[in-house]
């Protein structure tokens, strides 16, 4: 597909709140909701339904939603995990006696694949732990539920990805009409609607999570899943409540990096970055063969810990975080020469995706992250519902005894993680960003902080700026195999790329146009200009706040 990403955008300032995502509507909506007296979490929640409608391919009620809330009063963050569990029938033996192995998976699209839908519970106790009060769920979603009566005109990135990614005659297997117009995807411009989610939304909004685990709504989920090879039941859907909890994260030099704990893939950037800063990055120079080369063994290393370890077993990761742990991995580390394999240390002791970043008005901020997994997820649409069902269940491991093993009444190795910064001396926070896209989430999260902190980018120049991506098999493959090649985005020097191969790494030839957008789409806002230097003619006022969106997707950031 030749399709050309044109836009180099400018940072967005503001002082009363500012929020980004891949949606200009969404972001419109979210400003609203700040300007109505809502608070960050208000208007993250409120623009997660938005792009529900406007991005049913990536994100939705069918999925995940994770997300950070900072509270400027109490400088506190805290996590909401709101993962789906695996069905409770669903167990190794059955699998296996379906024919599936570690050598042959589960097809991404099989029913045995959906987790249960947890999104729906996860917004509503977003609201609950971190809302202002203000604002109830029906006035939240009130927009999109217009929206997806009224129609909607459909973005050029959305449109290609509709295009490119919807397996149509899948989708007209399992009732998803709905997400198409007239049985095919929709172009730029044509005006989309979706009545069916329009209602769903509605009955959540008025009877609550209940409106969605225990309705029409729960039973159609079952007969669809069931209809593709899935083993969900009714009891499974039973109303989940998602309580906040403590998320993970290290110091890296003056700033403090948080991110999402397991079953979450967060602890892949924090163990990059504790690897990474035992080296003078900066006097590298930004994209030069040096740089790459640490920051590919850096993250490669942390894959492979990652790969083996993350899984709702093991929550507390602390001991692979330790500093000392960071020497060991970093001794690893040839200067001039790639690792063939890279395995796990000893533990001691495509995904689509859709990212929402918002500052309010008095300081606080919501990171949150919400995902069917694949584009379109599943591909199984529940009848008259509007929404697809996630599949990710793909990410569970086949192999006996690994943490992350298929099994009933898990939550599997999620990919999804929003991110924050905060300032290590004084615990202020400095940064609320993310990035969506699969594996590229926790590897982009270190390119683009280290873009800001280390070579002193604005928020816009960071997010701008060529990225690599060290591309992975699904995490059930064994270890030493699953981490594969390194890609490197358009922007990067041909002589870069050489000098990479000739260090021993398999790169591929630099991604362009319609390739470009494995490189994730990210969203950033900052608390004054602290990634300045002194060539910088800045004011660093932590009361302005620098908003940027990603110029590989269709979004804005906007302030109020």
């Amino acid at each position: 597909m030749n399709f050309i990403f044109k836009s180099r955008l400018a940072n967005v300032l503001g002082t009363k709140g500012l929020v980004s995502c891949d949606q200009p509507l969404a972001s419109q909506i979210g400003c609203n909701i700040l300007q109505a007296g809502g608070n960050a979490a208000d208007a993250a929640v409120a623009m997660a339904a938005v792009m529900a409608v406007t991005e049913p391919f990536s994100n939705g009620l069918g999925g995940d939603a994770f997300c950070l809330n900072f509270n400027r009063y109490t400088k506190s963050i805290r996590q909401l995990n709101g993962s789906g569990r695996s069905p409770s029938a669903l167990t190794h033996d059955y699998v296996t006696s379906k024919g599936y192995s570690i050598a042959n998976p589960i097809p991404d699209e099989d029913g045995l694949n959906i987790n249960v839908p947890a999104a729906p519970a996860a917004y509503c106790d977003i609201l609950s732990c971190f809302g202002s009060g203000n604002l109830n769920l029906e006035t939240l979603w009130k927009p999109a539920i217009l929206l997806a009566e009224n129609g909607f005109p459909v973005s050029e990135v959305s449109a290609q990805v509709w295009q490119n990614e919807a397996n149509v005659s899948k989708l007209l297997k399992f009732d998803g009409y709905q997400l198409l117009i007239d049985g095919r995807p929709p172009k730029v411009g044509e005006i989309m609607k979706n009545p069916a989610l329009a209602k769903t939304l509605k009955k959540i909004t008025t009877d609550g999570k209940q409106g969605f685990y225990e309705s029409y709504i729960a039973e159609a989920v079952i007969n669809a899943v069931q209809d593709a090879g899935g083993v969900m039941q009714l009891q499974d859907l039973q109303t989940p409540t998602f309580t906040p909890s403590d998320p993970i994260s290290t110091p890296y030099k003056t700033i403090r990096l948080w991110e999402t704990t397991p079953n979450s893939d967060g602890i892949i950037a924090l163990l990059a970055l504790n690897i990474l800063e035992g080296f003078n990055l900066k006097e590298l120079g930004h994209n030069s063969s040096e740089y790459l080369h640490l920051l590919i063994e850096a993250i490669k290393l942390s894959m492979a810990d990652g790969f083996a370890y993350v899984a709702e077993s093991k929550p507390n990761m602390n001991s692979l975080l330790t500093k000392e742990y960071a020497v060991k991995r970093r001794a690893l580390i040839n200067k001039t020469e790639a690792q063939q394999v890279y395995v796990s240390g000893q533990f001691p002791g495509d995904g689509n995706t859709t990212y929402i970043a918002v500052i309010d008005q008095d300081g606080n901020a919501c990171s949150l992250i919400t995902s069917l997994s694949a584009a379109f997820g599943s591909g199984v649409v529940p009848k008259n519902c509007g929404f697809a069902l996630n599949n990710r269940g793909r990410f569970f491991s086949m192999q006996h005894g690994h943490p992350n093993v298929i099994g009933p009444s898990k939550r599997s190795f999620n990919t999804i993680i929003p991110a924050m910064i905060t300032d290590e001396s004084t615990g202020d926070l400095l940064c609320c960003y993310g990035i969506m896209g699969g594996l590229i989430q926790p590897q982009a999260h270190v390119q683009v902080l280290l873009n800001m902190l280390e070579f002193n980018m604005t928020p816009q120049e960071a997010l701008n700026a060529a990225r690599i991506f060290i591309n992975a098999k699904n995490p059930n493959a064994k270890q030493d195999s699953a981490i594969g090649p390194v890609l490197l985005e358009e922007g990067i020097s041909p002589q870069v790329l050489q000098t990479l191969k000739s260090k021993g790494h398999v790169v591929s030839e630099l991604m362009t146009n319609w390739d470009r957008l494995q490189f994730g789409r990210g969203h950033v806002i900052t608390k004054g200009a602290w990634w300045k230097d002194e060539n910088y003619n800045i004011s660093n006022d932590s009361r302005v706040l620098w908003g940027a969106s990603d110029p590989r997707c269709d979004g804005c950031a906007l302030a109020h």
